[in-house]
């Protein structure tokens, strides 16, 4: 079985970095794409272009299927593909991108922030655990929006990277720069093909996000649960 499968306790002692995926994992993705959709009908409503909204469907339908296929390079690709398939320029592509999905949605990030992750962030801290992001999507603005610290970030877009996930190179990355290895690292996001092949790939324990059980995945449903006691503040 491998590292990121690995089920049972949890021996926070022999871990030096705590790895966390960004959309999903740190803040409630469902909650928030609801209230950006409210907000690009409104903005379609009131400029009369809804094809900003198809723009993106198609922009986050081509990125999954880059990911998918582990891409290098994926970004000329996938802001080529959505600029020739929707009939917008690729500076379109790439400014509606940038507002809609970078821009826009850090004002409500907190909102959606979940429940207990700053104590877990504090206690990690004071236990002496390095915190990594490791994110398909920039994330430093986010954090910062999400008031939250972390020591290291790598982002699919970085050009060290280059590579969606479930490629394991921002991970390698992650661990590289920290100085730590596999057995001292631990993963933790809300999607297994995607976060948790990743942390397979690199040798990694991983924990999934998940109210529900997921099988061959060791999951959990709260950043307070028992498996966080022995680090959280």
């Amino acid at each position: 079985m491998s590292a990121s499968t690995v089920k049972g306790a949890l021996n926070w002692d022999e871990i030096r970095l705590v790895v966390f995926d960004v959309d999903g994992t740190l803040y409630d993705q469902r909650g928030l794409r609801f209230c950006m959709l409210r907000e690009m009908l409104f903005s379609a409503v009131r400029s009369r272009d809804v094809d900003s909204i198809r723009e993106l469907r198609a922009y986050r339908r081509i990125r999954e299927e880059l990911g998918e296929s582990l891409r290098e390079d994926f970004e000329k690709e996938l802001v080529s593909r959505t600029a020739e398939l929707t009939g917008r320029s690729e500076e379109h592509v790439r400014c509606t991108a940038e507002e809609w999905l970078e821009q826009r949605p850090l004002r409500h990030l907190i909102r959606y922030r979940y429940p207990h992750l700053p104590a877990l962030f504090k206690g990690l801290h004071k236990h002496g655990k390095r915190i990594g992001i490791f994110s398909d999507y920039p994330a430093r603005k986010k954090l910062e929006a999400l008031e939250l610290h972390a020591d290291i970030m790598v982002c699919a877009g970085d050009v060290d990277v280059g590579v969606l996930k479930p490629h394991a190179r921002g991970l390698q990355l992650l661990m590289s720069r920290a100085a730590t290895d596999p057995a001292q690292t631990i993963m933790i996001g809300d999607r297994p093909e995607r976060d948790g092949l990743a942390a397979q790939a690199a040798n990694v324990r991983s924990l999934i996000l998940s109210r529900k059980s997921i099988i061959g995945w060791q999951t959990f449903a709260r950043y307070d649960e028992p498996l966080f006691s022995s680090v959280a503040a």
